[in-house]
This record gives C-alpha cells, structure tokens and sequence, in this order.
C-alpha cells in the first residue's frame, strides 16, 4: 500500500504543479494585494477541493460528471467567473493614475474568490471521479482510499500555492512598480479570460 500512495502522491504532485486557473486567481491576488490575501485565496481554492471530494465520496460528482447538462451549467458559471476576474484585471491596468499611487486592489474576498473559481471547475468533477479511483490504494476500503487521496491532494496543492505565493512575495518591491502591475494586470488578465474560454469549451 506504501508503495502505492508513492505512486499517488507523485501522479498528484504533477497534476498540482500543472499551471491553470488555480494558479492564475492566486498570481492575481498575490501580486496586486500582497502575501496574505494570496494566502487566503489558496485558502479558499483548497476549501474547493475538499467540497469536490465530500461530493466525491459520496458520489454526487460522478452524477455531474456523468450529466451533460449539469457539467455544461457548472462549466459555463465558472467559465462566466474567470472571464469576469480576467476583465476586472484588464480593466484595472487601464487605470492609469490609481496604478501610480499604488494600484487599485481587487475587489471581493480572497478566500471566497478561490473557493468559487475552484467549486466551479467542472474538471475537478472528472479528475476526482475518473482518476483519483485508479490511484487509490487496495488495503483500504473505497470510500477511504478516496479520502486519503483527497486529503493528499489538498495538501500538495497548499505546499505547491502557498511556496508560489512566497516567492512572489519576495519579488513584491519589482511588482509594485506601475508600469509592472499595469503589465501583470494585463498578463493575468487575458491569461484568466483564456482559462475561462477553455473551460467553456471542454468536454466532460
């Protein structure tokens, strides 16, 4: 069984490290609004996983992920989401005059920010309910080899976020030069609208 949660732990820790909307919420708040805020975003995008992996266990995923219709209204509110973030930051970078005298910060609460762009990413759905079964080990019954895979991947994706969100604290006094933040504001903005396009368009 050990080894098997190595292997888990590993295929977990790759897909964790994938770059995606997680990691794009995270980049905008950390950057326009310090350390903390980008903490409390991963906060609520953990908070995300473990609601999937409660719906997991108990097998209302697999009902969305299985639904065309439900995937489809799931994906298309978090898509809606990430678009809307994306714009908020565009158009944030627009604001020339605020930007200089520090920039204007995001607006909404970190934690509720993560939590939503999380909750409504339909993938998660079919990661945990396609996926996540084949790597649980077989010395545990199924309910608790999701669990125990759940947990793992909570805690991996708190590591990776949170390490992310100190590194981009200690190159804070380079984002906060404006003409800096208007060009991360950008970046992060269409980077957002193009995460939102994409999950629109997936398929479950």
């Amino acid at each position: 069984m050990f080894v098997q949660l190595l292997a888990a732990v590993g295929v977990l820790a790759v897909l964790t490290m994938v770059p995606g909307p997680d990691m794009a919420v995270v980049t905008k708040r950390a950057v326009a609004c310090g350390w903390r805020d980008g903490l409390r975003t991963v906060g609520g995008i953990t908070a995300g996983l473990l609601v999937w992996g409660v719906l997991t266990v108990v097998g209302l995923a697999a009902v969305l992920a299985a639904s065309a219709t439900a995937y489809t209204v799931v994906k298309l509110v978090g898509a809606a989401y990430l678009v809307a973030l994306g714009i908020q930051s565009l158009l944030g970078s627009r604001k020339k005059r605020a930007r200089e005298q520090g920039g204007a910060a995001p607006t909404g609460n970190p934690w509720r920010t993560g939590l939503v762009s999380n909750v409504f990413n339909p993938k998660i759905a079919v990661f945990y309910t396609g996926l996540l079964p084949t790597l649980a080990p077989t010395g545990l019954s199924p309910h608790a080899g999701m669990a125990v895979l759940v947990l793992l991947h909570a805690g991996l994706t708190v590591l990776w976020l949170s390490g992310y969100v100190a590194l981009l604290s200690k190159a804070r006094a380079f984002f906060e030069r404006p003409a800096v933040r208007r060009a991360m504001d950008r970046v992060t903005g269409v980077v957002l609208i193009g995460f939102g396009v994409k999950v629109a368009g997936t398929q479950p």
